[in-house]
Formats: structure tokens, sequence, C-alpha cells
């Protein structure tokens, strides 16, 4: 059954994997009552131990059952999917940056930049802030802050701040850079280079990098 829902092209990834959740739950289910039957168990003698015994497995279950209700809920609202890079706050204050390789029944399958793969309990992400970077586009814009002397030719630095953007090779040429100056610091003028990626699961720290990179010989060439 899971194999044929996934050759219906019409289904988003997020359709595909509740619906397969969903017959793997109701397969577990028939099977369990086939089992029971098939046994000739006579659920009616257990009456007396139904409460306590529901009630101990209520109890044991609670977080399991919790969770996998969270991760029906976020694939039916298509907030998340496998393949949206997120970032997830928890309550002590703790970010978790990455890419998502799996929604499961407990867990969902985060991968870091860095190749560490965390699992973050589906209750996490109803309760707590998540930043989905690719949920409605994955276009991304990306903040270079610089710092310049005040007797520095600010005209010329614009031009090279965006000679700077534009010559990275992940940055989209639309929208085109921008630089914005931000304030009057106590021993320079602030500026904030503003370009836009495509790809944030490659990384937002590297094309940080990139571009200061280039603008420093720039700067370099022309004396600033």
């Amino acid at each position: 059954a899971c194999r044929v829902l996934r050759r219906f092209t019409g289904l988003s990834p997020s359709q595909t994997l509740l619906g397969e959740k969903l017959v793997t739950i109701a397969v577990w289910a028939l099977a369990f009552f086939l089992g029971i039957d098939l046994l000739g168990i006579d659920l009616t003698a257990l009456a007396v131990f139904s409460g306590a015994f529901g009630l101990a497995i209520g109890f044991g279950l609670q977080k399991t059952f919790g969770n996998l209700i969270a991760g029906i809920i976020l694939l039916m609202d298509r907030s998340i999917k496998p393949g949206d890079v997120i970032s997830v706050t928890d309550q002590a204050g703790m970010s978790t940056f990455g890419q998502i390789r799996k929604i499961g029944i407990r867990a969902v399958s985060v991968v870091t930049r860095d190749q560490k793969e965390y699992l973050i309990p589906n209750e996490n992400l109803m309760i707590n802030q998540v930043e989905n970077w690719s949920y409605s586009s994955k276009q991304v814009r990306v903040q270079v802050p610089v710092g310049l002397s005040f007797n520095s030719d600010i005209v010329l630095a614009e031009e090279l701040m965006l000679q700077a953007a534009r010559a990275t090779k992940r940055v989209l040429p639309t929208p085109p850079p921008t630089v914005w100056m931000t304030s009057f610091g106590e021993s320079r003028l602030e500026f904030t280079i503003h370009c836009w990626i495509d790809d944030p699961e490659v990384g937002v720290g590297n094309v940080r990098s990139d571009v200061l990179k280039a603008l420093w010989h720039l700067f370099k060439a022309n004396g600033i």
C-alpha cells in the first residue's frame, strides 16, 4: 500500500508520508485484532484487569502517543516536510539548525552542516519556536555586517561591497544585493550587505565568509 501511495504524483511529499503512516497504523491494528481472533483469546475474561492495564499502558505510552499525534498534525498542516531546512529553539534557548532527513513516528531526524544527526521529538516541534527556512520558498536573505573607519570613501566602499557580493558564486543575481548603512558606531561606520541565496541547506556562514574575503581583497586594492 505504501508503494502505491508513492506512485501518486499528485500528492505532496508530506501527504505521501502521512498516508504511509496511517496505512502502517491501520495494518498493525488489523494484525493485532486478527491475532487475538486466531488465538481464540476471550477479551471478556480480561475485563477485571482491563482498567488497571489500560491505565498503566496509558501512562507508559503517553509520550509515545503524544509524539505520534504531533507528527501526524505536522504532516497534515504541511508545516514541515523532508528536505526542509529548519532551526529549532528549545526551552533552554539552544538552537538546532539543519535539514530534515526523515519524519518518524516518534521524532524528526535533523542533519546539521557538520553531519551530526539530531532526533527531535515531534512534540518539541509543536511547542517550541521553529523557523522553516524553506516553507514557502528556499530563497533566504543573508546579512553580512561590515565596519568602516570614519574617513573612508563610503560611495566607493558601497560599490565594492556590491561587487564582492555579486562575485560570490552562491549569491543570486535576482533579487540583487543591496548595501545599507545601519548606524554610527563609537569608532566606525556600520554597514550591512544584504544578498540572497536559494540553497540554505549548504550553509549560511560560509556565504558570509566568501563575501568578506572577496571584500577584503577589494578594500586592499582600493586603499580602504
